[in-house]
């Protein structure tokens, strides 16, 4: 009986200490190997040193030899400041496309037609090119009043009179309007060109939304097949 004993007793102590030994097993960290570059040659070690924690390297399990993974090096400050300012470009661009299918899909439920699409541009159209009607006959009328003055000017000159010092000034005064006013006339023209484009940017749209085109019918496709064999 004491020997029965003693033998289960030896038995229990035995898997307890296969127990433990498997639980150890579990918690052991798995053994690395890292390598990098150091002076233009590859280097390997179970550690990684600290002059090589910036560096890019390869980890690779000790138990089975392969690569596990792969760290790239760490950015410059430079750097750092150019992948921030992609990342916030990339946002920003993402947030500019979220806000224009937005408007897009507005604008869909917003006009019934095409047509009524067009109509709510035409007005804006009309206003544009009725502010530019009047700013070429503006343009005109400086022009014009401009030539009369320098005519004057000049008649005086060759009369041998002196032209009054206001008299000059409005001349400079009509000529420095004149060059505003062709400035201005310029960027309504680009306005108008503009509003064009983007007409035709927000047809091409509204049509792709109303009549997406749609995905070839399965019969169609098998018929496509069978016209190549």
């Amino acid at each position: 009986m004491q020997h029965l004993h003693r033998s289960m007793l030896a038995t229990a102590l035995a898997t307890g200490l296969l127990a433990c030994a498997a639980a150890v097993a579990q918690k052991a960290p798995e053994r690395k190997i890292y390598c990098w570059d150091e002076g233009g040659r590859k280097v390997c070690g179970d550690a990684l040193p600290a002059e090589a924690a910036s560096s890019a390297r390869t980890e690779i399990s000790g138990k089975s030899g392969l690569a596990t993974r792969q760290v790239a090096r760490a950015l410059s400050g430079d750097e750092q400041v150019l992948a921030e300012q992609a990342e916030v470009a990339a946002r920003q661009a993402a947030e500019a496309e979220a806000m224009r299918q937005r408007r897009d899909l507005a604008m869909v439920e917003s006009y019934m037609t095409e047509g009524d699409l067009r109509r709510a541009y035409g007005e804006r159209i009309s206003l544009l090119d009725e502010t530019l009607k009047a700013s070429r006959l503006g343009i005109a009328n400086l022009r014009l009043s401009l030539l009369s003055q320098l005519r004057q000017a000049g008649d005086r000159e060759l009369a041998g009179e002196v032209v009054p010092k206001s008299f000059r000034d409005t001349i400079r005064q009509q000529h420095d309007d004149l060059l505003r006013q062709q400035r201005i006339l310029a960027d309504q023209a680009r306005d108008r060109a503009a509003l064009d484009a983007e007409l035709a940017d927000a047809l091409q749209r509204y049509r792709a939304l109303k009549d997406p085109p749609s995905a070839p019918t399965a019969a169609a496709a098998g018929s496509g097949t069978a016209a190549q064999r």
